[in-house]
């Protein structure tokens, strides 16, 4: 009898199988076959099932935070946010045939453009569900190891999606991009559409800017959609603001302009003339207290000059270019009494050579690195590697002391999926510190997100080779081609370090400053996010 019923489920789950795959017949696949999954990236169990289809290509983080809107833009490459905040795609919006073949959405024949669900959705999910009922049963023998195995990795993704575990369910869909499996991909972001809100927790808001990536990643629209977004940037004077708002309420960037200033003070203290080179100037803001900071300095203060460098993008957001720096910086030293002189190199570090930096004997020399050398491409980008050749021109000029501020992530080498998960984890910590200081009702917080944040999350996840320009790397990777350039670690002073301290009073006590090997580390609980150093 047993055998019997054995034998009937055998004959019952075949013959849903072939009704299945020839009802989907139109793709290779018939249902979304995952590779197993480290048990290490999952957190439980359980089991629920739902279906979506869609075929966006990419996201705009462009917002109108007056009115709370999130627009879907009529176009067959983007996809908005709707008004809850949550990514939106023309399907959601207009309506068209079920049938993608021949949706007028879709004649970019991308390599998703064909559909493998049937037309009535509800009958697949039925027929899949009845299927796994037959084929799971307790007296079932039919299922071979391999089979088994992908219905276990696929209990463990609709597990993920029943308990709202949206930090896992962006995993699993990275690890379905990564392994090319694009059925599974697309229906994941269709769950994760649902998921996501850049109005709601931390990982919500970052939820939605990793899930923009990863659809762009699938489009291959990586480089269109980073450029696009450059392209759609607020007035520069709203740029700006955002850009002032984050450096209030986090210490990030506070922390690697006064740990940088301090270790050049100490190097300068007591210097006549002092030459300063940043490599990425921005603003100037990072200049304005070490100027007054030499102001106060016993003795007198000593002439600066300062280098400034600089791309176009940092110009959009000063509303012009490095006069703007420099009148700015100039008036300030006028006030402090401090001689004072500013030098343009408006260029990108790829192009700096030694006579645009117009080095002086009888000058002591200071170079700035902030947040700026993990845009340099590298030997693995490109046989010029700047990121190697600047550092060596450096050496060259014999600094007195030079300064890394950098981000404590490595994103730059990595494959796609542990660079995912790098990514995941460490902006999670940053959005996290934001939710702290920046409360959510705050009309300016998603902007400030969107505009200073976001860019740099597509950017990592969407975009390779020279188009993927956020490339970070671990101190250890920074040490290494410091010292392969022939520098010496500059150790900070005890000074530099209780003047941190002092900063971060100001702050949640969740942040956290430790100093190990001679690099001051600042991160949020366990997690380093930024580190800064001296060399010579």
């Amino acid at each position: 009898m047993q055998a019997s019923q054995q034998h009937r489920s055998s004959v019952m789950a075949s013959r849903l199988y072939h009704q299945i795959k020839q009802e989907v017949k139109p793709e290779p696949y018939w249902f979304p076959q995952l590779p197993p999954i480290d048990s290490s990236l999952c957190y439980s169990d359980g089991f629920h099932f739902s279906v979506e289809s869609s075929n966006e290509n990419f996201c705009t983080l462009e917002s109108s935070s007056a009115n709370g809107s999130y627009t879907a833009y009529n176009s067959t490459s983007l996809v908005g946010f709707s008004p809850n905040g949550s990514p939106m795609s023309q399907q959601d919006s207009q309506s068209y045939p079920s049938d993608l073949h021949h949706s007028p959405d879709n004649n970019g024949g991308s390599p998703i453009s064909g559909s493998c669900v049937t037309d009535d959705v509800s009958d697949l999910r039925d027929k899949l569900k009845e299927l796994e009922t037959v084929m799971l049963g307790p007296d079932s023998d039919v299922i071979d190891s391999k089979t088994s195995l992908e219905m276990g990795t696929w209990r463990l993704v609709t597990d993920a999606i029943s308990r709202g575990d949206l930090k896992q369910v962006l995993v699993f869909c990275a690890k379905a991009l990564s392994d090319n499996d694009l059925l599974m991909a697309q229906w994941l972001m269709d769950e994760l559409r649902r998921m996501v809100s850049v109005s709601g927790e931390p990982i919500q808001r970052l939820g939605a800017y990793m899930l923009e990536g990863l659809v762009a990643r699938l489009a291959s629209s990586g480089s269109s959609i980073y450029k696009a977004l450059r392209c759609k940037e607020p007035k520069s004077a709203d740029l700006l603001s955002y850009m002032h708002i984050l450096y209030e309420v986090c210490p990030y960037l506070k922390f690697g302009y006064m740990s940088a200033n301090g270790a050049i003070a100490e190097a300068m203290k007591d210097e006549d003339r002092v030459h300063i080179i940043d490599f990425q100037i921005a603003q100037g803001s990072q200049w304005i207290t070490l100027i007054q900071a030499f102001a106060a300095r016993p003795g007198g203060p000593p002439h600066i000059r300062i280098t400034g460098i600089d791309d176009s993008t940092s110009a959009y957001a000063r509303g012009g270019g490095l006069n703007i720096v420099g009148k700015r910086l100039s008036k300030l030293a006028e006030y402090f009494k401090v001689p004072f002189e500013f030098h343009a190199a408006a260029m990108s570090g790829c192009e700096v050579q030694r006579e645009h930096l117009q080095v002086r004997p009888g000058e002591a020399l200071a170079v700035n690195f902030a947040f700026m050398l993990h845009h340099m491409p590298d030997e693995s980008v490109s046989t010029e590697n700047h990121r190697d050749r600047l550092l060596r021109l450096v050496k060259s000029l014999s600094p007195k002391v030079v300064t890394l501020v950098e981000q404590e992530s490595n994103t730059n080498t990595a494959p796609f999926f542990p660079r995912f998960l790098e990514t995941l984890n460490y902006y999670s910590a940053m959005f996290e510190s934001i939710d702290v200081t920046l409360p959510r009702e705050h009309k300016e917080r998603i902007d400030v997100e969107q505009q200073c944040l976001a860019r740099d999350v597509v950017n990592i996840i969407a975009c390779e080779g020279a188009e993927r320009v956020e490339r970070h790397e671990l101190l250890g990777k920074w040490r290494s081609r410091f010292r392969m350039a022939g520098f010496t670690p500059y150790p900070l002073s005890s000074l530099v370090n209780a003047t941190i301290k002092t900063l971060l009073e100001n702050y949640c006590d969740r942040y956290r400053l430790e100093e190990r090997d001679g690099v001051l580390y600042l991160g949020w609980m366990n997690r380093d996010l930024v580190a800064s150093c001296a060399w010579k």
